[in-house]
């Protein structure tokens, strides 16, 4: 698929978006990243879509990823979603309802294949079981491509990359305790369109010899940039 997508900054920790997110959006955006992110928890609506706003005001693509893992939240998240506007939606283990929300709404939603427990996300089964869902996932109308926990299980992360990547026609996203960037090159050389990064650059672990966040993330565009 190529790197299609390519860096999405996620402005939470473990799986909750920041209280002080819109601060590290601002940054991230004024340092070149154009693919910024957050999750459905830990703020209000009408602050999520104050991130949203600043996201697109910022040219920015937004992205929504939706941890909540019961019916009605996550129902709600995707009307959220689609009244912010965001450009993807990610997440969730509902396709078959949410999948008509971002139709209609025009959004590009991705949600995860495979078996999902807990908070913050596990990917949990073997690797052909997500492989299948994967399969099955993509051939469902509105979805237009899968949000891979990768490095959320218990697999070998690069071989499911690779193996998600060939079963399907559609980008794959990989998110989740990507913090350094030997994960970034297994995600990109396996096939990825883009992956995310949230907790390691704000607890400015994926450079640990860099002490702020800026350095943070221009490591990680550095290390895109060799993968170009």
């Amino acid at each position: 698929m190529g790197l299609s997508i390519g860096f999405i900054f996620m402005a939470t920790r473990d799986d909750v978006t920041l209280r002080d997110a819109r601060a590290y959006i601002d940054a991230a955006l004024a340092l070149g990243v154009v693919n910024l992110g957050f999750k459905d928890v830990g703020l209000p609506r009408a602050a999520l879509a104050e991130l949203a706003r600043a996201i697109r005001a910022g040219g920015g693509r937004s992205f929504l990823e939706v941890v909540s893992l019961d019916r009605d939240s996550e129902l709600a998240s995707a009307a959220a979603a689609a009244d912010f506007g965001v450009d993807w939606l990610m997440g969730g283990v509902r396709a078959d309802e949410v999948a008509p929300i971002a139709r209609a709404a025009g959004l590009a939603y991705a949600p995860f294949p495979g078996e999902i427990v807990g908070h913050p996300s596990t990917l949990v089964g073997a690797s052909e079981a997500i492989v299948e869902s994967a399969r099955a996932l993509a051939g469902i109308e509105g979805v237009a491509g899968l949000d891979l926990l990768a490095y959320r299980g218990a697999c070998d992360a690069p071989a499911l990359i690779r193996a998600v990547s060939e079963a399907v026609d559609k980008p794959v996203i990989v998110a989740g305790s990507i913090d350094e960037p030997e994960r970034v090159r297994a995600s990109v050389t396996g096939g990825a369109a883009g992956f995310t990064v949230g907790s390691a650059a704000i607890a400015c672990a994926y450079a640990p010899g860099e002490r702020d966040f800026a350095a943070q993330i221009r490591a990680i565009l550095r290390t895109v940039a060799e993968l170009a």
